[in-house]
C-alpha cells in the first residue's frame, strides 16, 4: 500500500506547537508554585524538555511566557464556561450547572488558583495591562444576565443582582476552601481536600446560590 508522506512544513509546525505546549505547562506549574519572581527560566526549559534559547525564540523573555501563561490561565476557564450552554438551560437548571463547574473547576485546577492569587498579590501587574482578559470574560457576564432575565421573567428568580455580583459570590463560595485550604484545615481540623466533605460543600454551595435567586420577597426586591 502506498503511503503518502507528511510534508517538513507539516511536522516542523506540529513538533513547534508541541515545544510551545510544553514549556506553557512547564512554566503554568512553576509560576503557580513559586511566583513569578520565584520562577527560573532555566528551570521551566528542563522541565519542558526544551532549552531556553528555545524558550525566547517562542516567548521572547520571561515577561512574555508569563503573559502568555496568564493570558492561557484565562482562556482556559472562559472557554469552558462558554461549553455550559446556559442559554438553553432552564433558568435554574443553568445556574446550578454554573455553580457545580465553578467549584469543581476551582477544586480541579489548584495552578489556577495558585496563578490568579500570585497575580493579586502583585497588584495585578500584568493583567492591568491585558485587555483581552477582560473582553473575554463579557461573554460569560452576558449569558448571566441573560440567565438572570429569563428566571425574572418565570417568575423564578425573586432577586435581580448585577451578573458580576452573582459570579462573584459564586466564586467567593467556590474558591475559599482552595485557596486557604491548607490554613482551615488546620484551624478546623478537618482535611478540605477530603472527597466526602467536598461532596457535601458542592450542593451546600449550589442550595445557597440557588436559594439566594429563588427565596420569597416582597415585590420591592426587584429592581
Amino acid at each position: 500500500m502506498k503511503t503518502t508522506a507528511t510534508p517538513p512544513s507539516s511536522a516542523r509546525r506540529r513538533d513547534a506547537a508541541a515545544t510551545r505546549t510544553h514549556i506553557l505547562d512547564a512554566a503554568r506549574a512553576s509560576f503557580a508554585r513559586d511566583g513569578f519572581s520565584g520562577a527560573r527560566v532555566e528551570r521551566i526549559a528542563a522541565n519542558a524538555g526544551t532549552n531556553v534559547q528555545m524558550l525566547y525564540r517562542y516567548f521572547g523573555n520571561k515577561n512574555g511566557l508569563y503573559r502568555a501563561v496568564l493570558e492561557d490561565t484565562y482562556t482556559h476557564i472562559r472557554t469552558l464556561e462558554q461549553g455550559l450552554d446556559l442559554t438553553a438551560a432552564p433558568p435554574l437548571e443553568g445556574l446550578r450547572r454554573l455553580v457545580e463547574f465553578t467549584f469543581d473547576y476551582m477544586n480541579d485546577t489548584p495552578e489556577f488558583v495558585a496563578i490568579i492569587r500570585n497575580e493579586n498579590m502583585s497588584g495585578a501587574t500584568f493583567a492591568r495591562d491585558m485587555p483581552e482578559i477582560r473582553t473575554r470574560a463579557q461573554p460569560l457576564m452576558d449569558m448571566i444576565e441573560a440567565l438572570l432575565e429569563r428566571g425574572v421573567a418565570a417568575g423564578i428568580f425573586t432577586i435581580r443582582p448585577p451578573a458580576m455580583d452573582l459570579y462573584l459570590t459564586i466564586l467567593a463560595l467556590c474558591i475559599t476552601h482552595v485557596a486557604q485550604r491548607e490554613t482551615l484545615s488546620v484551624l478546623f481540623a478537618q482535611d478540605l481536600g477530603d472527597a466526602a466533605w467536598l461532596t457535601g460543600r458542592r450542593a451546600q454551595v449550589a442550595d445557597v446560590v440557588c436559594t439566594w435567586l429563588t427565596a420569597p420577597r416582597n415585590s420591592s426586591s426587584l429592581p
